[in-house]
């Protein structure tokens, strides 16, 4: 099997898998006051301070949720409930998750107005986004890493940009960006993140909230480990999200070269082919490329690899419908957004899996090309 969708989701470490199973016999209600109850509790708070550790942030900073797409409703339906009374303008980019755009859509039914702001290459243009912000805006969301592309957003500037104005919040969806850069957030006053991205397990995400800041919670009643979140702590989830983190964050220079190298020998591959432009800009991360395969449908050409027991993506594994807006956000190109491919790769990959790769691409593409002539 030659896997190149790591960023729809990564296989579990087997270290993470461990600890798992290990935390598992912590089956205690962690909010139940007799032992069983004080231990879960116990290794929760420990897993916690470890990923407070890691992320240079507070514990009682730390909204654990289902996942990154609960962690971004949670977000902005939270801040636009919450402080509605200062405003109802949001303001967000055309290169974010799915997750992002659905409850921003839902809360035009209550009257919010949402922006998008212009990008110059992908980059998110800060003149404009200076315009747009007004005395009515609440809430600006922009991710780090997008997902489909792999364009990597001046975060810091932004969140600098933004603290001119207090009474503003900014958000960044994170979750592409984990265990691939160096994360900070100093700047940022929300953040998401999710375990199945960083070789967790899935169920198990994050919300940052600098602790100055109120929600209103996407799920109310009942005691946790968080007055924005209810719900039974899960011990085991948590305690092997910590080990993910602390996993991924290891040898972070020497995994981030080593994928840049396998980046460019897959981009070199697909350069000697007519109709193959590749979209990924010198603004993304190594990990993610993103091509058009011009004149064949994506889905035709990802069932014609999975022959071979090679697994890619059309788009982000989350979205829907057929044309990539991110694609075509970035090149004003509707056959390129309509032909849009994405390989991720990881650490794992191996310079065999390139070679196989696309040896295979090879034989897919000619079959392909002389079938539709």
């Amino acid at each position: 099997m030659t896997y190149l969708d790591y960023s729809a989701t990564t296989p579990t470490d087997e270290e993470v898998l461990k600890t798992f199973i290990e935390a598992s016999k912590y089956f205690g209600n962690p909010n139940s006051l007799h032992k069983l109850g004080v231990e879960a509790n116990n290794l929760i708070n420990a897993a916690t301070k470890q990923i407070a550790d890691l992320l240079n942030i507070k514990e009682n900073e730390i909204i654990y949720t289902s996942g990154a797409s609960e962690a971004n409703n949670t977000v902005i339906k939270g801040i636009a409930f919450k402080y509605q009374n200062r405003g109802k303008h949001i303001i967000t980019t055309l290169f974010e998750h799915s997750s992002i755009y659905g409850p921003l859509e839902y809360l035009k039914n209550f009257g919010f107005k949402i922006d998008y702001v212009n990008t110059v290459n992908g980059l998110v243009d800060l003149e404009d986004l200076e315009r747009l912000l007004t005395d009515d805006t609440i809430l600006v969301s922009i991710c780090l890493v997008n997902s489909e592309i792999g364009i990597i957003q001046p975060i810091d500037k932004i969140g600098k940009l933004i603290k001119k104005y207090p009474k503003c919040f900014f958000h960044s969806d994170m979750t592409q960006a984990l265990g691939k850069i160096k994360i900070d957030l100093t700047n940022v006053d929300l953040a998401s993140f999710s375990s199945h991205k960083i070789y967790g397990i899935k169920g198990i995400g994050l919300l940052y909230k600098k602790e100055n800041i109120n929600l209103e919670p996407l799920i109310h009643g009942g005691k946790s480990t968080s007055l924005f979140r209810s719900g039974t702590p899960t011990t085991s989830l948590i305690a092997s999200f910590s080990k993910a983190l602390r996993l991924a964050l290891e040898n972070l220079d020497d995994k981030y070269h080593y994928i840049t190298k396998l980046n460019e020998q897959l981009k070199e591959g697909l350069n000697n082919y007519e109709d193959v432009y590749i979209n990924s800009t010198e603004h993304a991360l190594p990990h993610i490329l993103n091509i058009s395969v011009i004149g064949i449908k994506p889905e035709t050409l990802l069932h014609a690899l999975e022959r071979y027991e090679i697994y890619i993506s059309t788009k982000t594994a989350c979205a829907t419908g057929g044309m990539s807006q991110a694609v075509y956000a970035l090149t004003k190109d509707k056959n390129k957004a309509n032909a849009s491919i994405r390989i991720s790769l990881s650490h794992l990959t191996k310079q065999e899996d390139i070679d196989y790769f696309l040896n295979k691409f090879a034989v897919c593409y000619k079959e392909l090309k002389l079938w539709k002539e």
